[in-house]
């Protein structure tokens, strides 16, 4: 019987963590070979919320690298800071030391405001296209002159759950992260829970405290390379109106309603997703 070829089929055995500070290190998943495409998950999950795009992707001939941010799923989860320079600072950590080249940053919800930050702050460096992903910008809160999406009070409400009952805020995430509370299975939506329980209090309210105060419309600006911004139309957590000011605010932009989706258009319109994502990374 003729023996596999595990290194032509799987390739030479890659890093899982990678240290971004001393003692910070952040799980990684690196897989495929071609185009990197690198993807940020959105709070409160890790690189494991990609599971359904990981095997699409690396049969298109592109590299997948998916980083799950401190204080999540199997990363190092130090006491500190969590807003959007701190993560920013680790995902150019990561890419330097992987010397990667021409790549693809996709974000969903925070890790989409994660890496519209990034984009500014680091002059897109290794990224040559970006893709938001239901992102939670430019800003999840109102403000007088933004009156989209959630009150600044409703996440006070949500830090203060945090703190006293973590378990009961990602359940009532749950009821509102996809268009209906059946969009997807009992299977699936147990899977999601148990990926945001690991993450722990304190760097699930830090980076609320993130959300909610960060403005990051004078950074879109400074966007310059081709974006692609997917988003569901009937999304309760990232409202469609987000999507519309960014497209707005970003010069090369591209709009992409997913019509069926609520925040969990990954999942909702998985094959739209990836496709989506696919061809926009192959141009």
């Amino acid at each position: 019987m003729e023996k596999l070829d595990e290194k032509k089929m799987f390739g030479t055995p890659r890093a899982e963590y990678i240290e971004v500070e001393r003692y910070v290190y952040l799980h990684i998943t690196d897989a495929g070979e071609g185009r990197p495409i690198v993807l940020i998950p959105g709070w409160p999950l890790s690189d494991e919320m990609y599971e359904y795009q990981y095997n699409d992707l690396m049969n298109k001939k592109f590299r997948v690298i998916g980083i799950t941010l401190r204080g999540f799923g199997r990363s190092s989860k130090p006491f500190g800071a969590y807003n959007y320079d701190v993560h920013a600072q680790d995902i150019k950590s990561v890419l330097d030391k992987l010397d990667i080249k021409d790549a693809v940053l996709c974000g969903f919800s925070m890790g989409g405001a994660i890496a519209i930050h990034y984009m500014s702050v680091y002059n897109g460096a290794h990224i040559s296209k970006l893709v938001l992903a239901g992102a939670a910008a430019p800003i999840w809160t109102q403000r007088k002159d933004f009156p989209y999406n959630l009150t600044q009070s409703a996440v006070d409400d949500l830090i203060a759950l945090n703190f006293k009952d973590r378990p009961m805020l990602l359940a009532n995430f749950a009821k509102i992260f996809s268009a209906t509370e059946t969009s997807l299975n009992d299977g699936i939506g147990k899977w999601l829970n148990g990926i945001g329980l690991v993450a722990t209090a304190h760097a699930t309210g830090q980076c609320l405290y993130a959300l909610r105060d960060t403005d990051l419309r004078s950074d879109m600006k400074k966007i310059n390379i081709p974006t692609l911004i997917m988003h569901g139309k009937k999304d309760k957590i990232c409202s469609f109106d987000l999507a519309e000011q960014m497209k707005a605010g970003i010069e090369d932009s591209k709009l992409i309603a997913f019509e069926h989706s609520g925040h969990s258009l990954f999942l909702e319109e998985t094959q739209k997703f990836n496709s989506e994502l696919i061809k926009f990374a192959g141009k």
